[in-house]
């Protein structure tokens, strides 16, 4: 690794530090919304609820590929900082290759059987006659044949990131999503491919950002320990579990997260078309806060790890703190501005009465819950970048699935459409707690151990 981003992770003064690897991933987080917002933004001037309806059913399963790009790219990123914070680079070269070749294995056969298995999945998703065919349309060319390239991207990112270069692992998405715009209104107007359009859309700009990774490692060949060659794939070295078990809670965070949508597309869905269209253009903005929050989360990550591993828990403390203050800040204001300007934003995405009724209810429902995310993401990063398996995993379990599912049931019971979205905000603030509960003594653990190095050198 060059020695800048040696003295990026050991000796740069630490507000800086945070700003250099944070900066650059929230804007790759946000540029990805921003592409995702695009797809929801152009499908939605054809006014036509159910090709909204069509690509909201699909998102879910379009979303676990995230899921895979952090199992091995999280779990990777954290064992490559830590690798690197003790020096053995030969195992932070090793883990890369396991998780570069893991990722696209699985995203492959995740592709092939998710479009095989279609008739089976759509009627689980909430398809009807109106949605089935703009599904299965999504579904071919972002899951079957984009799925390797987007899993990649995300996971490359990770894997760059790991080693200190945030700004060219953020470039890398952030093209991969203004290339996404450029072709959108391109494919879904001038070509008139409608839904299918923005799906082809997706695929190819996966595809173009995947080119620039591969030549950004090619450039970088003599320094990085990313690679592709196979003679470093190991299931040797313990590498296989520890990359697993840490990357296994933000899998199942978005495997939770994903049946929680499902969920909630069934039960909205069962009220009109324009209900679950209207929601999911509330989501694709509320995705905005938590973008925000999870670029601040994954962009410290690596610093938190490095430290950690060498034993600099003063200066692990101090990344910890800046970065809850920075994203306490941030979120905030993203809750001001959602719950403020729901109409207009939700106006922006479609000019149908009925869907800008639902969506602007739905986003100041859960526009409330930014704080609480991004206190329960950060905690959940901590644990994930020291090595700790069981804190995340449980957070993961109940923060989307565990608390939010049951909620939705009773408020769906209790308050109809309009209780619905509020058992986000609910479920959000318990996972909080909990996170809370298990975090503070962690931190009173390391305070101990940093206390006792003190004394020591004393």
């Amino acid at each position: 690794m060059k020695q800048d981003n040696t003295a990026l992770f050991e000796r740069m003064p630490v507000s800086k530090a945070v700003i250099t690897l944070v900066i650059p991933t929230i804007i790759s987080q946000i540029i990805t919304v921003i592409y995702n917002m695009a797809d929801t933004f152009f499908i939605g001037q054809m006014n036509d609820p159910n090709q909204v309806a069509a690509a909201t059913l699909a998102m879910p399963p379009f979303v676990m590929m995230t899921g895979i790009a952090n199992l091995f790219g999280i779990g990777g990123s954290s064992l490559i900082s830590r690798s690197l914070g003790a020096g053995d680079r030969e195992k932070a070269r090793k883990c890369a290759a396991f998780s570069v070749w893991s990722a696209a294995a699985l995203a492959l056969v995740y592709g092939i059987v998710l479009y095989w298995a279609r008739p089976t999945i759509f009627p689980l998703l909430g398809t009807d006659k109106f949605t089935y065919g703009y599904c299965s349309d999504y579904f071919l060319w972002t899951i079957t044949i984009g799925g390797v390239p987007t899993v990649l991207n995300a996971c490359l990112a990770h894997l760059v990131r790991a080693e200190g270069y945030s700004k060219e692992a953020s470039f890398g998405l952030a093209l991969g999503g203004i290339v996404n715009i450029i072709l959108d209104p391109i494919l879904i107007f001038n070509l008139n491919l409608g839904v299918k359009g923005a799906a082809i859309a997706t695929m190819l700009s996966n595809v173009i950002a995947l080119i620039y990774f591969l030549a950004l490692l090619k450039k970088r060949e003599d320094v990085t320990m990313i690679n592709f060659s196979l003679k470093n794939f190991t299931l040797a070295d313990g590498i296989p579990k520890e990359i697993l078990l840490v990357g296994f809670p933000s899998f199942v965070m978005l495997l939770m997260g994903t049946a929680s949508n499902l969920v909630l597309n069934k039960m909205v869905v069962s009220y009109s078309n324009q209900a679950i269209a209207g929601m999911g253009i509330a989501k694709k903005i509320d995705v905005l806060a938590f973008a925000i929050a999870n670029g601040m989360t994954q962009g410290v990550l690596p610093l938190i790890g490095y430290n950690f591993a060498s034993k600099n828990f003063v200066r692990m403390r101090a990344v910890v703190k800046t970065a809850f203050l920075y994203t306490m800040i941030v979120s905030v204001a993203g809750t001001l501005l959602l719950f403020f300007g729901a109409v207009p934003l939700v106006r922006f995405f479609i000019d149908d009465a009925e869907t800008v009724a639902y969506g602007q209810y739905f986003l100041k429902a859960i526009s409330v819950t930014c704080a609480a995310i991004s206190v329960t993401m950060m905690i959940i990063t901590i644990f994930q970048a020291t090595g700790k398996k069981l804190q995340p995993m449980i957070l993961s379990l109940v923060r989307k699935g565990g608390f939010d599912i049951p909620l939705m049931f009773i408020m769906n019971n209790a308050f109809a459409s309009r209780g619905i979205p509020w058992a986000t905000p609910i479920s959000d603030a318990m996972a909080m707690t909990l996170a809370l509960l298990l975090f503070i003594p962690y931190w009173i653990k390391i305070r101990n151990m940093m206390k006792q190095m003190e004394s020591a050198k004393q």
